[in-house]
């Protein structure tokens, strides 16, 4: 049991599944812990085994000082609370920030351009705090509509925030933000209320680049948690997807 957050009336659902797609190994990662209610999916790159190291150094960095808070001990936190913030939302961020200065710390040598993305979820009573660097993506599915709860840190993106119609050729994948570029790397949070019926998936862009919308929101539509992480991996490989594939996902049930 956490030692922060409120009482909530609804039960959490929750599986994971990842592939290593059509490449030679995976550098994605992820963090299921129910006990403390936070979950994550991390996307590495760097060559080498860099990838596979940075992803690993986010989910075990944000699991770690999240274990620390929620067993109430004396923790010195690397970074102070955010001003307007809710403890939980400074906590994530504060988690984030530390697996990024353990990130930098180790980019030497052959990891000397190791990264990683992030997303990652901590519920709060019955509002989940959501944390993204990068352009790993976290989706809703509520009442059949599937919506995108996060922005890329793309230059896709910023083009498109510029009103740029049109994008040049080869920037698909160039990232503006990510785990490990910058000591000043702060991650984008907010808060969403969750409803008897959602469900959230966190997801590499390995997912989500070779589905569309709607086969994404069918995914979710699963009975449970397990069976959606199947389908929309299994979707996503047999899309073509060429990349590391993982899915995270959260389906939220009234407590009886």
């Amino acid at each position: 049991m956490t030692a922060w957050g409120g009482w909530s009336s609804l039960t959490i659902d929750a599986a994971a599944e990842t592939h290593v797609g059509r490449r030679e190994n995976n550098e994605d990662a992820f963090l299921l812990d129910d006990d403390l209610r936070v979950y994550a999916v991390a996307d590495g790159m760097g060559g080498y085994h860099g990838g596979e190291i940075a992803s690993a150094l986010v989910v075990d960095g944000l699991r770690a000082f999240v274990e620390r808070n929620a067993a109430d001990d004396e923790v010195t936190w690397p970074y102070g609370l955010s001003p307007g913030r809710s403890f939980v939302e400074s906590l994530l961020t504060v988690g984030l920030r530390a697996a990024n200065r353990a990130v930098l710390a180790r980019r030497r040598g052959e990891l000397a351009r190791m990264g990683s993305t992030v997303v990652a979820v901590a519920m709060d009573g019955e509002d989940a705090v959501l944390a993204h660097v990068g352009d790993s993506r976290i989706y809703r599915l509520r009442d059949g509509a599937l919506q995108r709860l996060t922005r890329d840190h793309s230059l896709v993106e910023e083009l498109r925030a510029m009103g740029a119609h049109e994008q040049p050729e080869g920037i698909g994948h160039v990232i503006t933000k990510a785990v490990g570029f910058s000591e000043d790397t702060v991650p984008d949070v907010r808060v969403e209320r969750v409803l008897p019926g959602d469900a959230l998936l966190l997801c590499s862009d390995g997912l989500s680049d070779p589905l569309d919308d709607a086969t994404i929101a069918r995914g979710l539509m699963r009975r449970s948690a397990r069976e959606a992480c199947e389908a929309l991996v299994r979707a996503a490989y047999e899309a073509g997807g060429s990349d590391n594939i993982t899915a995270l996902v959260l389906r939220f049930v009234k407590a009886r």
